[in-house]
């Protein structure tokens, strides 16, 4: 069972492990970002610094069921074996060599039914 996140704690954790490197203390806020989710609800004031770390943070997210987009039709729907659930296309070199072998396995007849 997954433990559910709880955001604000979340987003105050991460201020306070980044607003401590500020090279411009004491500054005061230059935003407000406000946080209202179903477990509740904060306001944080935060300097250049946080919002920047925040900004850098966000852009270097990559989530983990990103496998790239289908080279056939374009779709962001590839599995863990890269198989496209669009088109049914497989990719990369997992989908090249299984093309292969199915290209040789049709052409060639010793593969057919016992007869």
């Amino acid at each position: 069972m997954t433990v559910p996140l709880d955001p604000p704690a979340v987003f105050a954790e991460f201020i306070e492990r980044v607003a401590c490197y500020d090279p411009v203390p004491d500054t005061g806020p230059v935003a407000v970002i406000g946080l209202r989710t179903a477990l509740g609800e904060a306001t944080f004031q935060v300097s250049d610094h946080v919002v920047r770390a925040m900004c850098r943070a966000l852009e270097a997210y990559r989530d983990p069921d990103d496998r790239g987009t289908c080279s056939s039709c374009g779709s962001r729907s590839l599995d863990e074996n890269l198989h496209c659930r669009d088109c049914g296309r497989l990719h990369g070199i997992l989908g090249a060599v299984i093309a292969e072998h199915a290209r040789r396995v049709a052409a060639d007849p010793s593969y057919g039914p016992p007869g």
